[in-house]
Order: structure tokens, then C-alpha cells, then sequence
């Protein structure tokens, strides 16, 4: 075992500390120095990742409000799409109830197509029998073509009408359609005949035949008249027979007296002076044959 080692100072031999103490300083300096060495850098560290952590803080702070603002505008616009959309919902309900409504619509205006289809039917099957059918001429008793109240006699007017006119439209008529019988109808209005007592039943046929004139004809009702007035149109018509007119057309003589309005419909009672109700009618027909119930 080694002695430790003795030196001498003034003279005396003693243990020197002072280098192991100045080394052992140097190395707790350099020691503590790296401490604070090191807890700079952590400190400088620290504060750099706090930085870094503040800029990413700011930053994600500046995305979440952009964020934010983009989810408000994206929750007006779906507030806006579910009204848009809550819209669209009325306006397809109304859409439906006005298709409902159209179909209905459609469904009845068919029905009216049809019915008016029936109708243009009737119509067309009612204007083919028109024109197949006849013509009905009617002289109204007015104007230059009135016969004076109670009488017979022809108007002078109407005279002239029957011999030129009447016959030319008979002959056509008779022509187009080969008739033959010429049907004279007197119609009067409802006024009540006070003429007198009839004599038509003594003296009808002898004026028929032309022994007598219409004006020994006495009226006692408007049957009488009717009949008076259509006898004197069919005695004007066979004078233009007996000039070479109208051959071969046979005549009937009618009277309806009041009871047929010119609609055809029975009339009811009404004693008024009514000029439209007194009429001559003329009605053409084909000469049947004859069926006899006995």
C-alpha cells in the first residue's frame, strides 16, 4: 500500500487539498452550467412549441369560425331548400287537387261531348227527316195579307200572292217530291166567333163547288172560319188549275180553329186578339192508300 504523498511547505510536510477542491469546483460548474445548458434549451423549447402550439391554436380558432360561418350559411340555405322544398309540397298538393279537379272537369265536359254527340245526332237524323220531309208553307194573317175580322173573302194582297206565288212554289214542291195532295189548314186565334148562326151545314158544298160565293157563308164558331178561309185559298188555287197550272195535285181542306198554336202544341184558353195564331197552312203529302177499320 502506497503512502500518500508528502510535500514540503516552509519546511513542513502537510496534505494539499486545494487542487482536488478547485477540481472538483470546475467539474460542479461545468456540471450545473450544462443543467442550465440544458434548461435554456428546454426553455427555448418550451417556448417555441408553445408559440407553435398558440399560431396552431390561432389558426384552428380561425378555421372553426370560418367553419362556423359556412355551417350558418349551410343551415340558412337547408332552412331556405325546407321551405323551397315545404313550397314545392303546397304547390304539388294544389297541383293534384287542380289535376282532380281537371279530371273532373275532363270527366264531365265527356259527358257533355257525348250528350252533345247525341244531341248532333238527333239533330242530324232530325234535319235528314226535315229534309226528305215536305216544306210547310204558312200565310200569316197580317198586313196586306189579313182577312178582315169574321170574314173569308180573300184580301186582294193575298189573292195575288196565291196566284202567282203560291202555285209556282206548289208546282215545285209537287215536282221534287211527286206529292200530290195539298192539305189547306184555317187556323184562328181564341177570340170567341159571335157572326151569327152557322149556315155551313146548308150551304158548305154548293160554295165548294162554286154555285155559291164564300159570302153566303155564316160562321158560327172559328171552326167555321178556319174552314171558310182554308175553302176560299183552295177555290184561288183551282182557278190556276183550271188555266193549266198545277196538274194532277189534289186538294183537302182543314180547320184547326183555335186549338193548335204554330208550335204545333195544343193551345190553351185564352180570348185575346192574337195576330201570330191566325195563320193558313199549307202541308204537303203523298196520296196514301186507304185502310178502312170497319
Amino acid at each position: 500500500m502506497k503512502k500518500p504523498l508528502k510535500y514540503r511547505n516552509n519546511g513542513t510536510e502537510s496534505l494539499n487539498l486545494w487542487p482536488s477542491f478547485t477540481d472538483l469546483m470546475a467539474n460542479a460548474f461545468m456540471i450545473i452550467s450544462l443543467f442550465l445548458l440544458l434548461a435554456l434549451f428546454k426553455s427555448l423549447f418550451l417556448k417555441y412549441t408553445a408559440e407553435e402550439t398558440e399560431i396552431d391554436l390561432t389558426q384552428t380558432e380561425r378555421e372553426v369560425r370560418i367553419l362556423k360561418r359556412q355551417l350558418a350559411l349551410l343551415d340558412n340555405r337547408l332552412s331556405e331548400k325546407t321551405q323551397e322544398t315545404e313550397n314545392l309540397k303546397s304547390r304539388l298538393g294544389q297541383s293534384i287537387d287542380n289535376i282532380e279537379k281537371l279530371k273532373k272537369g275532363a270527366s264531365a265536359l265527356q259527358n257533355l261531348l257525348q250528350l252533345s254527340d247525341n244531341k248532333i245526332e238527333d239533330l242530324e237524323l232530325e234535319n235528314s227527316r226535315l229534309k226528305s220531309a215536305p216544306p210547310v208553307v204558312v200565310i200569316q194573317d197580317s198586313g196586306e195579307y189579313r182577312f178582315a175580322s169574321g170574314s173569308a173573302t180573300l184580301p186582294s194582297e193575298l189573292e195575288k200572292y196565291i196566284s202567282n206565288d203560291l202555285v209556282k212554289r206548289i208546282e215545285e214542291i209537287s215536282q221534287q217530291r211527286s206529292l200530290y195532295v195539298v192539305e189547306i189548314i184555317g187556323h184562328t186565334d181564341g177570340q170567341v166567333n159571335s157572326s151569327g148562326t152557322s149556315n155551313l151545314d146548308e150551304n158548305l158544298e154548293a160554295v165548294a163547288q162554286g154555285n155559291k160565293d164564300i159570302k153566303t157563308l155564316v160562321p158560327g164558331s172559328n171552326a167555321d172560319l178556319g174552314l171558310m178561309r182554308a175553302l176560299e185559298v183552295v177555290k184561288q188555287l183551282q182557278l190556276a188549275q183550271k188555266s193549266g197550272r198545277l196538274q194532277g195535285v189534289q186538294f183537302r181542306v182543314y180547320s184547326a180553329a183555335q186549338l193548335q198554336l204554330p208550335s204545333g202544341d195544343f193551345a190553351t184558353a185564352n180570348r185575346k186578339p192574337n195576330a201570330s195564331r191566325r195563320r193558313i197552312e199549307i202541308r204537303f203529302s203523298p196520296l196514301g192508300r186507304a185502310e178502312t177499320i170497319r
